[in-house]
């Protein structure tokens, strides 16, 4: 199949492509860097998504939008309106098998940057739209909300050794997930899934969910 993945040369979006070319699988991908991929299967386009006038590329099978800024004063323009102008520009066609949106768990929790937050939170309500859209071709179309993942975005908390340890008080699981992790996420719900659409799937470590807490006296 051909898969086009926005946001490919580092975090999420690079980790999904080498898995859907692992599996063999064609891949274009989308960036504003340059490429950092070397592969027979791989072609890259140095594209901004927030531009209008997005060049025509041949269908896509599988379309998956990781592309995104955080804290900055693009967060609006970049992962809301850039995500909606690749969808509506390469996935809405017949021959579309599966969308996927990567969000993020601020979406549901607006316990971050306003802006990153509001973008995120977006996709969301964008996701459904698609979905339903899409759903006369057979297609899917679901998001995905991570929680903390180990990316570069995520550096300045991963290396405080103070703000990591009052991350993990919240954190049941006590980790974050890996990029690789994400992407089997990704791969599952583009390639495997053919039921599930219009749904959001929180990824967090049981961070937003899990922090009930029971006080009882000690037997």
């Amino acid at each position: 199949m051909r898969i086009l993945i926005t946001g490919s040369s580092s975090g999420i979006g690079r980790e999904t492509a080498l898995l859907f070319l692992k599996n063999g699988h064609t891949v274009v991908g989308i960036d504003k860097k340059g490429s950092s991929i070397e592969h027979a299967l791989y072609t890259h386009e140095t594209i901004d998504i927030t531009s209008c006038d997005l060049p025509e590329l041949p269908s896509f099978d599988i379309v998956v939008a990781c592309a995104g800024v955080q804290d900055s004063k693009d967060d609006i323009d970049v992962n809301l309106k850039g995500t909606i102008n690749v969808v509506e520009g390469y996935a809405i066609h017949p021959n579309i098998k599966a969308i996927l949106i990567v969000a993020s768990a601020s979406a549901h929790s607006g316990a971050e940057f306003a802006y990153y937050s509001a973008s995120k939170g977006g996709l969301l309500s964008y996701t459904r739209n698609v979905a339903l859209r899409v759903a006369k071709f057979g297609a899917v179309c679901n998001s995905i909300s991570p929680g903390g993942v180990k990316t570069e975005l995520n550096r300045p908390v991963m290396e405080d050794k103070e703000l990591w340890n009052e991350i993990m008080k919240v954190t049941p699981l006590k980790k974050w997930a890996e990029a690789e992790e994400i992407a089997q996420w990704i791969y599952f719900l583009t390639v495997v899934n053919r039921s599930c659409t219009g749904e959001d799937i929180l990824i967090d470590n049981g961070e937003m969910h899990l922090n009930a807490t029971f006080v009882w006296p000690n037997k």
